[in-house]
Parts: structure tokens; C-alpha cells; sequence
């Protein structure tokens, strides 16, 4: 019975300082009710309590927390029932204020969201309700704040987990979506021929410009050409003219050689290739010379530093033979033509 009374003094003991001495974790804070009055709070670390007089009320999490809305139906503004649902991250900045001025936090927190959430989403149609989720969070995200603001409690972010429209019009939306797409390729397409063909369009312009540059520069080379050798031909009739004047014979013979055989050239480019035109007089050229030759020695044009020069003779050839038989009948005509 010694021992007995010591060891309960110890015991008390012992638990008076376990009472008193009170270790916060980090993360939290505690309240201290004084005869069930609260007097202060306490943070991380190690506090002694006036024994028997104070205690600790409640153990508030300091930590952000998340907490899930349940999924509940809101009718848009357009009259479209859908479904949706939320999280929401809370943490407590007054550990007083969240214990004593709210009865359940997490579920006024809840309840909260969940009201907000059918206001914001009912003033919205479904296309907004679907394409502004970041309006509808910024909006509950403003309403909680000035809600929870007295409770002590700092909403830090507000997402939409999930909106899910009813199936039919869901199906709608698919097969509006479908449309706009091949819209959308068909107008994608049709600017696509259309600049093809603007394309083409400048290719070929540019290659008539071209084309007709081209013909330009040719045009006016052919006119150089020609002009070049109308000139030729000027400065080779000019000359000859002055071989004559100055008594040359051989000029004057190949004066009227050049244009006969020029004209018989022309009778002789024929589209008959197979045919030739010979005039019957073609065999007195010779003779043409030689009265021509006779002519300039009339009128003392001879060549100089030597005997006047003999008439050329004509070569002799079949077609000369031929032209030189004299017609049959008063029927013939001049014009012989012989194939070759």
C-alpha cells in the first residue's frame, strides 16, 4: 500500500504535463478554449497550457485542400438540361473563423459551389455553357470568394470537371459539327480552284506578253533585214548603173541576165514541183546578150583596154533544143512545159 500512493502521484503528474504541453504539426493550428471560451491559437511548435483552465478546442487543417462537387443537372439559358460537375481548391487563412462562424465548412463549402454553379451556368447558352468554361470558372471562382471571405477561407481555384449534354443533343452537335467541316473543305476547296485558275491565268498572260515581245523583236528584226537589203539592192543597181554609164558590157549583160533569170526563177518555183513553165524564147537569151552586146558597141560603149567581147553562147540542152523547134499549128502556145 506504500507504493500505491506515489504511483498514482506519478501518474497524475505525468498526464497534468501531457495536458498542459501540446506539440502543433506543421500544417496546423489549434484553438485554445479557456472555461469553453475561445482565447487564442495556437501555431507549430511546442505550447504549455495553464492546466485545469485551458484546453484545445478544435484542430484546423492550414493545408489547401480539394474538395468534388457532386454532379447535379442545370437547365441553360436556352432550356438544355446538362449535367455537370466541379472541384473546388479551399484553404483556411483564419482557424478561428472557420470553426466558429460555420457550423460544417466542407459542406457549406459544397453547398455553396453547387448554388453558384446552377446561377452562373443557367445565365449562359449550351454553346457558351460548352466553349467558356474559363468564364464560368472565373465567375464562380468571384462568387465563393466574397461568400467564404467571413468564414475565413480563401478559394483558390474553381474548375468544371465534366458537362455532359443530353444524347439527342449530343447526336445534333456531332452531325452539326459534321456539316461545318464539309463546308469548311468545300470552301477550302473551291479557293483552292480558284487560285489554281488565277494561277493560270497569269501564266498565260504572261506568256502572250511574251509571245507577242517576241513577235515584236522578230518583226523588227525582219524589217532591218529587209532594210538592209534594199539597200544591198540599191547600192548593187547603183553600181551597175555606173558600169554602164562608164561603157562596161559585162554590166550591162549581167544587168539583164540577173532579171531574166529572176523571172524565170518565179515561173520555176511553181507548186507542180514535178512541172516547169519554159517561155519558147528561153533559147534566144544568148542571142538577147549578144544583140544587147551589139547594141553598146553601136553607141562606142565598149570595154576598155581591150577588143569588144564576143556574144556568150547559150549553152546547148534539151530544153534549148526543145524551145528553139518552132510551133506546128497556129493552136500552139508559146508556153512549152516539160516534166522532169
Amino acid at each position: 500500500m506504500a507504493f500505491i500512493l506515489p504511483l498514482v502521484l506519478v501518474v497524475l503528474a505525468i498526464g497534468l504535463v501531457l495536458s498542459t504541453i501540446k506539440i502543433v504539426p506543421q500544417g496546423y493550428e489549434y484553438t485554445v478554449e479557456r472555461f469553453g471560451r475561445y482565447t487564442r491559437t495556437l501555431h507549430p511548435g511546442i505550447t504549455v497550457l495553464t492546466p485545469f483552465v485551458e484546453r484545445v478546442g478544435r484542430r484546423v487543417n492550414m493545408m489547401e485542400q480539394v474538395m468534388e462537387v457532386p454532379r447535379q443537372e442545370v437547365i441553360t439559358k436556352d432550356n438544355v438540361t446538362v449535367q455537370v460537375d466541379a472541384i473546388v481548391f479551399v484553404q483556411v487563412i483564419d482557424a478561428s473563423a472557420s470553426v466558429y462562424k460555420v457550423a460544417n465548412l466542407n459542406q457549406a463549402l459544397i453547398q455553396l459551389v453547387m448554388t453558384n454553379l446552377r446561377t452562373v451556368v443557367g445565365a449562359l447558352d449550351l454553346d457558351e455553357v460548352l466553349s467558356k468554361r474559363e468564364l464560368i470558372n472565373t465567375r464562380l471562382l468571384t462568387a465563393l470568394d466574397a461568400a467564404t471571405e467571413p468564414w475565413g477561407v480563401k478559394s483558390a481555384r474553381v474548375e468544371i470537371k465534366d458537362l455532359q449534354p443530353p444524347p439527342d443533343i449530343t447526336n445534333a452537335m456531332t452531325r452539326q459539327m459534321k456539316a461545318e467541316r464539309e463546308r469548311r473543305a468545300v470552301i477550302t476547296e473551291a479557293d483552292g480552284e480558284k487560285q489554281a485558275q488565277i494561277t493560270r491565268s497569269e501564266g498565260a498572260k504572261q506568256a502572250a506578253v511574251l509571245e507577242a515581245e517576241g513577235r515584236r523583236q522578230a518583226a523588227f528584226l525582219d524589217a532591218e533585214a529587209r532594210e538592209r537589203q534594199a539597200q544591198a539592192e540599191a547600192a548593187a543597181t547603183a553600181s551597175v548603173s555606173e558600169a554602164i554609164e562608164k561603157g562596161s558590157i559585162q554590166a550591162i549583160n549581167y544587168f539583164v541576165a540577173q532579171r531574166y533569170v529572176d523571172a524565170f526563177a518565179k515561173l520555176a518555183s511553181s507548186p507542180q514541183q514535178r512541172t516547169v513553165i519554159v517561155p519558147a524564147d528561153f533559147a534566144s537569151l544568148a542571142g538577147t546578150l549578144g544583140g544587147i552586146s551589139e547594141l553598146a558597141r553601136s553607141f562606142g560603149l565598149t570595154p576598155t583596154g581591150g577588143p569588144s567581147a564576143a556574144p556568150p553562147q547559150a549553152p546547148r540542152s534539151r530544153m534549148n533544143d526543145a524551145a528553139a523547134v518552132p510551133p506546128t499549128s497556129e493552136s500552139t502556145p508559146p508556153m512549152q512545159s516539160y516534166r522532169s
